[in-house]
């Protein structure tokens, strides 16, 4: 009677996860740390999404709306748009518009304005420099821990003696980078979003300044972009007399 004889089973293959423990133990506490910050900015890039979500940052619309209803003399319509609005440029706005309606001083009104789009403007930009100082650090942590690395693995050629094995050498060494590698992976999409994030809040302090001054100024062009391209009595002058 013959037997089978058994073939040999392949070992279940390593998952994800445990591919990236056994990386987290090969870096080493350096690479825990960055894992940590990377915990940590990404917590904080959340936050301040659900933030800017919340505070409608990006829609100008309304604002618009309110300040062309304003410019007519619909002062109501300009209220109740500004009212039914989350964005600050809406909230600016509105606080312009009955200030004005109370006669108050525009000096006064304006500093006010000031000083309120400036808290606004500064909630917004809260935890920004947490998201810089780890933009900042995380290569050079990882640098740090190549540095590490490579005298770990000099010092075991070292021990080895004339017995060197050349796979002593090469496996420090992408330990080693691997520390970087894992620094740049943490900077790169945190200077990004950093950089996202500040992009947004400069363009909310701009349309701040251009839609609250148009409460204080007379509409003196239609259209800018037209005055703009339109030949003055200067330049009509200039060209008649080139001309002749």
């Amino acid at each position: 009677m013959e037997t089978e004889t058994a073939l040999p089973t392949e070992g279940p293959e390593p998952s994800v996860f445990g591919e990236f423990l056994s990386l987290i133990d090969a870096g080493g506490p350096v690479v825990i740390l960055l894992m940590a910050l990377s915990l940590v900015a990404l917590t904080i890039v959340i936050v301040k999404l659900i933030q800017f979500r919340n505070a409608r940052i990006g829609d100008s619309a309304p604002a618009q709306q309110a300040i062309q209803h304003y410019r007519r003399g619909n002062l109501s319509d300009a209220i109740r748009i500004a009212e039914n609005s989350k964005n600050p440029v809406c909230h600016m706005l509105l606080m312009a518009i009955r200030a004005r309606a109370q006669n108050l001083p525009d000096a006064l009104i304006r500093e006010e304005l000031e000083r309120q789009a400036g808290e606004v403007l500064e909630s917004l930009r809260s935890w920004f420099r947490p998201l810089e100082v780890i933009a900042t650090l995380a290569p050079l942590l990882g640098l740090f821990g190549t540095v590490l690395g490579m005298i770990s693995a000099f010092q075991q050629l070292e021990q080895a003696g004339n017995q060197v094995n050349p796979a002593i050498l090469s496996g420090g060494i992408w330990v080693a980078l691997l520390t970087t590698a894992v620094g740049l992976a943490v900077a790169i999409p945190t200077v990004v979003l950093l950089n996202w994030l500040e992009r947004k809040v400069d363009r909310l302090a701009h349309e701040i300044d251009t839609i609250v001054t148009q409460v204080f100024t007379a509409e003196l062009f239609s259209d800018p972009i037209s005055i703009a391209t339109k030949e003055g009595p200067v330049l009509q002058t200039a060209r008649t007399a080139h001309a002749g």
